[in-house]
This record gives C-alpha cells, sequence and structure tokens, in this order.
C-alpha cells in the first residue's frame, strides 16, 4: 500500500471490495468494450459494411484492456475516450476502422455511467433489504418487552423496544421504494451523437429513418436494458444522477437517524451496538465503551446527505446540449455518494445484526417513571371509588410536581404514590396503586402493531426478494 500519496478512505476504510468493482476503472474500461461491440453488432444487422471476423476480434480483447498504450497515447491527445479507441484498435487492427463508428465520447461514457449506476443500486438493494430483515426479526423478539418511550427526549407514555425498531425499518422500507423505482425507472442514452440528433446516422445509412430508429433498442436490448431515454442532447439529462443520489441521501437519512436514537440508547445504558472483546473505548479511559460504529453511520451519513448537491446543482447548470463542468464533479460525487451509502449500510447491517438489549436497566428506568404515566388510570380509578374528576385532575398535578422536586432537587426516588396513597381525596391503598404499575399495561397495541408491521408490511417485501437474504458485513475498522 502506499504511503506517499492521498488515499480515499471510501476505499480504504468504508466501501466494500464489490462496491469499489463496480466504480472501478477495469469495470468502466471493460463496460465501454462491451458497448463498441454492441454497437457494430447493432450496425452490421442493419445492413453497415461490417464482418463477422471484426466483431470477433473485438470480443477476444474485450477484458485485456491495453492501460499502458491507453495512458501513454491520452499524454499525447487529452482525450480518455480516443485514447482507449485508439489502444483498442491497435489490439484489433482488423475491426480499428469500425470501432467507435457513429458515436460520440458519450456513447460510452454515459451509458456506462447508467450501467454502473444501475449494478450499485442492485447492491444497495440487496443490503437494504437485509438491514430491513434484520431490524424485523430484531422487532418481533422484542415486541413485548416495555421501554420508556420519549418525545422531546422527555419522559412520554411507553412503547416496546420491539415497536422502537418498526420505526426505523418503516423509513428504510420508504427507501427500498424510492431505489425500486429509481432503478427501474434508468434507461440508456442510447447513441444519438454530438448534440442528440442522431446525424452521423443519416449519413452513415443514407438517410433510412426506419433503420435509425432501431439503432437505439437495439442496443438498449443487448446491454440487458429496456429502452433508452427517447430524447437527449449530448449527455442523458442530468437529472438522473440527482433522482439516483436523493436514493442514496435518503438511506443515508434513515440510517442517521437509527444510530443516533442507538447513541442515545448506548448512553442510557438500554441498548449497545456490538462491542468485540479486544475493542478500545478510549485512549485514555479504559472502561469506556462508545458507540463508535453508530457514530461512523452518522458522520458517513452527513456526508451522503450533502452529496445530494452536487449532482443537483450539476443539473441545473447544464448549458443547452451539453456542457463539461458536470465531468470532473460527477466522477466524485456519484461514486463518492455510493461508496459511502455502501459503507453505512455495511455498518447497519452490522449493529442491527448485534443490538445488545438490557432489560433490567429498561425496567429500572421505566419503573421510576411510570407512576406519572399512570396517573390518569389511577385518576379513573378513584372516581370509582367516588372521587370528584376535577378536584382530584388538580391534585394529581401538585402531587406529580412535587414528586418531580424531589427526584430532581432532593435525588429522591419518584414517591408519587406514596403521595397519593397518603391523600384520602384518592381513597386508594399504596398496595393498591403499586398493583397497577405493571409496564405492560401502558404500552397500548405496541406489541400487536409489530405483529402486525412484520407480517403485513416486512414479510412480504422479503419474500419478493428471498433471495438476496444472509448478507453478512465485514467492517475494516
Amino acid at each position: 500500500m502506499s504511503t506517499d500519496r492521498y488515499a480515499s478512505p471510501l476505499s480504504e476504510r468504508y466501501a466494500s471490495r464489490e462496491m469499489q468493482y463496480i466504480f472501478s476503472q477495469d469495470k468502466k474500461f471493460r463496460t465501454w468494450r462491451r458497448l463498441w461491440i454492441a454497437l457494430a453488432e447493432t450496425e452490421k444487422e442493419l445492413g453497415l459494411d461490417i464482418t463477422d471476423e471484426q466483431i470477433q476480434q473485438m470480443r477476444e480483447h474485450q477484458d485485456d484492456i491495453n492501460y499502458d498504450v491507453a495512458r501513454e497515447r491520452e499524454k499525447v491527445v487529452r482525450h480518455d475516450v480516443m485514447s482507449h479507441v485508439y489502444a483498442y484498435g491497435l489490439q484489433c487492427p482488423k475491426a480499428k476502422p469500425i470501432i467507435h463508428l457513429g458515436a460520440t465520447s458519450c456513447y460510452v461514457g454515459d451509458n456506462t455511467d447508467i450501467i454502473i449506476m444501475r449494478e450499485g443500486l442492485e447492491l444497495i438493494k440487496k443490503k437494504l433489504v437485509n438491514v430491513i430483515a434484520q431490524l424485523a426479526r430484531f422487532a418481533e423478539e422484542y415486541k413485548d418487552l416495555p421501554t420508556l418511550a420519549f418525545t422531546h427526549f422527555q419522559p412520554a407514555q411507553p412503547t416496546t423496544v420491539g415497536k422502537r425498531a418498526t420505526l426505523w425499518a418503516q423509513e428504510f422500507l420508504m427507501d427500498l421504494e424510492d431505489l425500486e423505482y429509481v432503478k427501474g425507472s434508468l434507461k440508456l442514452l442510447g447513441s444519438k451523437g454530438t448534440t442528440g440528433t442522431q446525424a452521423s446516422f443519416l449519413e452513415l445509412f443514407d438517410g433510412d429513418q426506419e433503420k435509425i430508429d432501431k439503432i437505439d433498442p437495439m442496443i438498449a436490448k443487448k446491454m440487458g436494458f429496456e429502452e433508452c431515454y427517447p430524447v437527449s442532447g449530448q449527455t442523458y439529462s442530468r437529472k438522473v444522477d440527482t433522482r439516483v443520489c436523493n436514493v442514496l441521501a435518503g438511506i443515508a437519512a434513515s440510517a442517521h437517524k437509527m444510530s443516533n436514537d442507538i447513541r442515545l440508547l448506548q448512553h442510557l445504558k438500554e441498548v449497545e451496538e456490538p462491542f468485540e472483546k479486544t475493542q478500545i473505548g478510549s485512549s485514555a479511559m479504559a472502561y469506556k465503551r462508545n458507540p463508535m460504529r453508530s457514530e461512523r453511520i452518522a458522520s458517513l451519513s452527513r456526508y451522503v446527505m450533502v452529496d445530494a448537491l452536487n449532482p443537483a446543482i450539476t443539473s441545473a447548470v447544464q448549458w443547452f446540449e451539453r456542457t463539461l463542468d458536470d465531468s470532473a464533479n460527477k466522477r466524485l460525487s456519484i461514486a463518492e455518494g455510493f461508496l459511502a451509502t455502501d459503507g453505512i449500510l455495511d455498518l447497519c447491517l452490522n449493529v442491527t445484526d448485534g443490538l445488545k438489549v438490557y432489560p433490567k436497566v429498561i425496567e429500572k428506568r421505566l419503573r421510576s417513571e411510570l407512576p406519572f404515566m399512570a396517573t390518569e388510570n389511577i385518576m379513573m380509578d378513584a372516581v370509582k371509588a367516588g372521587g370528584d374528576r376535577q378536584e382530584l385532575h388538580e391534585k394529581i398535578r401538585t402531587l406529580s410536581m412535587e414528586a418531580g422536586r424531589n427526584v430532581k432537587e432532593e435525588g429522591k426516588e419518584n414517591n408519587l404514590l406514596e403521595l397519593i396513597a397518603a391523600d384520602p381525596s384518592f381513597n386508594l391503598t399504596l398496595e393498591e396503586l403499586q398493583k397497577t404499575m405493571q409496564p405492560e399495561k401502558y404500552t397500548g397495541r405496541a406489541a400487536i402493531q409489530v405483529e402486525h408491521f412484520v407480517n403485513d408490511v416486512v414479510n412480504p417485501v422479503l419474500e419478493r426478494n428471498k433471495d438476496l437474504l444472509g448478507v453478512k458485513a465485514e467492517i475494516n475498522v
């Protein structure tokens, strides 16, 4: 490994080898050659003077790319596509005259970008489905475990640990819907020429409109797509990149929300992310168990959410049929958006697969707040015993404030039940009040909601994507 030049943390630390290959030079230039073969085959099938021997020679050298020749040529001509046309032509001397025939640079560049983004989305989808599956299993396992819920990060009516996990899963399901829609809408650019008018093909095919109309559909089919965008300038609309990166940003936002919740729960010592036996939490404080993976999810997620601005701005400032100010930005923003999202999902897979739950801590915190949550039920019981609802409401409010002061100012335990039992207006004993302190009585339909959500919403999605299940993530650092 070279240590004397910049190396991207995305490739060194975060993204999987699989995603890195999708955005590798090798993948890119092999795809260029596949596209050149598809173009030559299409042109031959439509009647141009191209031989089987020429196409066979192109196929023989599809994958053994002579990078050294292409690099040296690019130093001379300052054009990456023409450098690779030249290098391919040296390997295929018989096919040299017909390589890239009638095409412009965006024929290989833009079509390859679409192909790579689609493959990237397929890998993202696979990992996203597995995150959803793991959250569903976690939700089912803990659907009945009461826990203190929070609004404004202040104690609120109880929920269950499993129900909280469904909130995370539901957002990832929304992301999956968006991903599937955008991925399904991707089309190739096709071969439309310098300004999108296919003028070069009018010349090649002597103005035969019927044959020219067949070029894009035939290329699309050979490359595994249903169709090409019906109109374009020299490039496909950069709005396509915006839509794709918005999907990635949505996944990042969902992951960020989940990771924040886990970080807060780890502070409360209720739920922890996985922690290895030899892992060091702090260089100074040996006892610490920092939620470093969840923190990394949040960190990478912020990058992806901000990165989505790049293609949006690029799309907005494209002049007429094309400008080249998209190129450098696009090389960075698209690849890094995918690599970072891949790293985020690997972390999500690791974290959700090994969440550690501490029921005793959860119960202790819940019971410390439960008397406040139970006041409405207590008031109803007191009314049944002959009390006045309005009078009791004011008394409970006053006693709750007193119990709160005892906890916050004097560090005492919550003594609200003792205060209520001592007030004759309620006509309830401490023993009767303590019987109401059953956490499961205050979680509403949380457990049933988990069952319905998993069975009716998640499981059909997992069944449709069962071939993608079983993915585990390897975290490098």
